[in-house]
C-alpha cells in the first residue's frame, strides 16, 4: 500500500519549511527496496549526492509538496516507516491511504 503525505495541515495551512518533503526523503534515502548499483553508490559518495529511496519519494501533487510513502519500507526498516508516519501525525499533516496516481491527479516528482 502507498500513502500520500501532503504538506497541508488538517486546518488547511501549508506546512513549513517548504522543502520538508526533500529533507524527509533525504533522511530516509538509505532504506531501499531495490539496492542501487555499486557504481552509482560510489559516484554519489564521491560527489556527495544522494538518490531518494524508492519507498519514500518527494512529489508535488496539485501544487502541494508531498511524500509518497510505500509500506514496503516496513519490511526493510519498520522504524524508518514509523518515523515518517509519526512525523506526519506529529505535524498534523494530511495522510491519504491507498494512494495511486488515480487517487489524486497531477502528481509530479518534486
Amino acid at each position: 500500500m502507498k500513502y500520500l503525505i501532503q504538506g497541508l495541515t488538517k486546518d488547511g495551512t501549508v506546512f513549513r519549511p517548504s522543502d520538508w518533503n526533500d529533507r524527509l526523503a533525504s533522511a530516509l534515502a538509505e532504506y531501499r527496496a531495490v539496492p542501487r548499483l555499486r557504481i552509482v553508490a560510489d559516484m554519489a559518495r564521491e560527489h556527495k549526492m544522494r538518490g531518494y529511496s524508492n519507498c519514500i519519494m518527494p512529489v508535488t501533487v496539485n501544487g502541494i509538496r508531498s511524500i509518497i510513502l510505500d509500506d514496503q519500507l516496513k519490511d526493510i526498516e519498520v522504524l524508518a516507516f514509523d518515523f515518517a508516519m509519526n512525523f506526519a501525525r506529529d505535524n498534523n499533516l494530511t495522510i491519504i491511504s491507498n494512494y495511486s496516481e488515480n487517487t489524486v491527479k497531477s502528481a509530479q516528482v518534486a
